[in-house]
């Protein structure tokens, strides 16, 4: 918050010992009279760590006034090291959005708070909506909007709502001096901080402090960082420990999407997966209701990355080395197929090995990249029919050179899936002799003998109601300036995740600025 508060002096105390596994708070505000009713759990299903109790990792900070002491992360500012602004400790390892977080935090003099759906402004400078405390408890339970024009959002013991013309209309459910007395002075608080579309809440020590509503559409956040405040002013001591949070569905029936982006291969211009994913969200961030997440360089360091999701889409290197058959990620990625998350793999994500992968992809997807049947030849295809799909809406005729694998191994008989871009290979595809990737007798007689159309993008439905795609194209990114291209898989990760598509599909528009932005270090210029 940027209003100090009273400052006492050296922290004192010992640090109280690691909890548990601690009893949870579930707050649930009643519609009715707005009375809020406490339900507690004697488990924590759900929630994950976000610090590990030994050190800082997943999370940046100024190191002159972040660190871990004793087993709980401290910020700390003295007369001789003081910050001359705001600083913030920041988790690096993903973004949250709706989510209900549970943390333990002691303060002696000064003001703190935990940023969420924020904003990285540099410098370890965060902007957004902050559960506040300080050490006088003045402030301690409100939403404060940090670096923003609203500042206090609601008080303690109030429920506030922003309309969507910006106004503020507030109804006080409690007594804030009362609802003070519920926290402990220089001692170890739990605060609750639950996040569900537009509706925010604090919860300190089993008791509502605050709620906020904000359906405010040029201000509201639904998404962004997690950080922890050191403030500036007099000297102060903040400490967290049982950092802890659990994703939660999206409310509104948004949908999530999840890209997995693999790590940099091939040269300038090719295997751009960070880049391509980046590009892809850009262009779904402009679809109402539709929420999209990138990790960027391989398999996400947050735990906690596919629990909310509707789809997941990969778009890295495949083979013995993709990134979802890796130690016990088989088991976890189907374990989200079977829950009916929608599973997107593109360009080289379509390949695993037949004997770890392929009869999950088949399950996931209906077809993958099966070695010694599967061709990886680069080809200009030709599109200029589609099926009556909803990720076929708005796509119009079109060609692209592109590494187009095809002659993918499928479900028997194509058991629920929907070929969607179909075209047949020249012959000169196949000039290369056989092997893993380059030619078989199969593929020859399908293509050259029985001259087969290949099924070169597809969409799949399990029989537990969930969807799957596979893209074979995405080799050069400049293919992603191609409208219909675009259309085409955009459209598809909204049907995958169960999305409405747009009757004329996902309009947008991509400049060469866009492409060329966020292209890995080896395809810069």
């Amino acid at each position: 918050m940027t209003c100090m508060s009273r400052t006492t002096g050296d922290f004192t105390g010992g640090v109280a010992r690691q909890l548990g596994r601690l009893l949870g708070v579930v707050v649930l505000l009643a519609t009715v009279g707005f009375s809020p009713t406490l339900v507690f759990a004697a488990d924590e299903p759900g929630f994950k760590p976000l610090f590990n109790g030994k050190d800082l990792s997943g999370w940046d900070g100024n190191p002159k006034f972040w660190s871990v002491v004793d087993g709980v992360i401290q910020g700390q500012t003295t007369k001789e090291n003081p910050t001359s602004g705001n600083t913030f400790l920041i988790w690096r390892d993903g973004q949250v959005d709706d989510f209900e977080l549970r943390a333990q935090f002691k303060i002696v003099g000064g003001n703190s708070g935990i940023q969420y759906r924020s904003k990285d402004l540099g410098n370890w400078v965060v902007g957004g909506y902050q559960a506040d405390f300080d050490a006088s408890n003045g402030y301690t339970g409100i939403l404060y909007e940090e670096k923003a024009t609203r500042g206090i959002m609601s008080q303690r013991g109030t429920k506030t709502t922003y309309s969507a013309d910006g106004k503020k209309e507030e109804v006080r459910f409690a007594d804030g001096n009362e609802l003070k007395e519920k926290i402990k002075f220089e001692d170890w608080n739990e605060y609750v901080v639950t996040a569900s579309g537009s509706r925010c809440s604090h919860a300190i020590n089993g008791a509502l402090m605050s709620e906020t509503i904000d359906n405010d559409p040029g201000k509201q956040v639904m998404s962004g960082i997690l950080a922890l405040q050191l403030h500036a002013g007099p000297p102060m001591t903040v400490q967290f420990k049982n950092i802890r949070i659990k994703r939660t569905k999206l409310a509104d029936n948004r949908k999530k999407i999840v890209m997995v982006a693999g790590t940099q291969s091939h040269g300038a211009g090719d295997h751009e997966f960070n880049a391509g994913s980046l590009l892809l969200k850009k262009c779904l961030d402009k679809v109402p209701g539709v929420l999209t997440q990138v990790y960027l360089s391989g398999w996400p360091k947050d735990a906690t990355a596919f629990d909310n999701a509707d789809a997941v889409m990969f778009y890295a290197d495949g083979g013995g080395g993709h990134p979802a058959i890796q130690g016990d990620r088989l088991v976890q990625v189907d374990r989200l197929a079977k829950s009916g998350v929608g599973i997107v793999c593109v360009h080289y994500g379509v390949e695993v090995p037949k004997d770890k992968g392929g009869p999950e992809f088949l399950d996931w997807i209906g077809g993958y990249f099966e070695m010694h049947w599967s061709v990886n030849p680069h080809w200009t295809a030709k599109f200029d029919k589609f099926p009556d799909h909803p990720i076929s809406r708005g796509v119009k005729p079109f060609e692209a050179n592109d590494e187009w694998y095809y002659h993918m191994r499928f479900r028997p008989n194509l058991v629920g899936v929907t070929p969607i871009l179909s075209a047949l290979p020249p012959k000169e595809t196949l000039s290369r002799g056989d092997g893993p990737h380059s030619g078989n007798p199969d593929v020859r007689k399908a293509v050259l003998e029985r001259m087969e159309p290949q099924h070169v993008a597809w969409a799949a439905e399990r029989p537990d109601g969930g969807r799957g795609f596979g893209f074979t194209g995405g080799h050069r990114h400049a293919n992603w300036g191609n409208e219909s291209l675009r259309k085409l898989v955009l459209n598809a990760l909204l049907w995958t995740a169960k999305a409405e598509v747009p009757a004329k599909g996902v309009e947008s528009s991509v400049t060469e600025d866009d492409l060329k932005s966020n292209l890995d270090p080896k395809g810069k210029k």
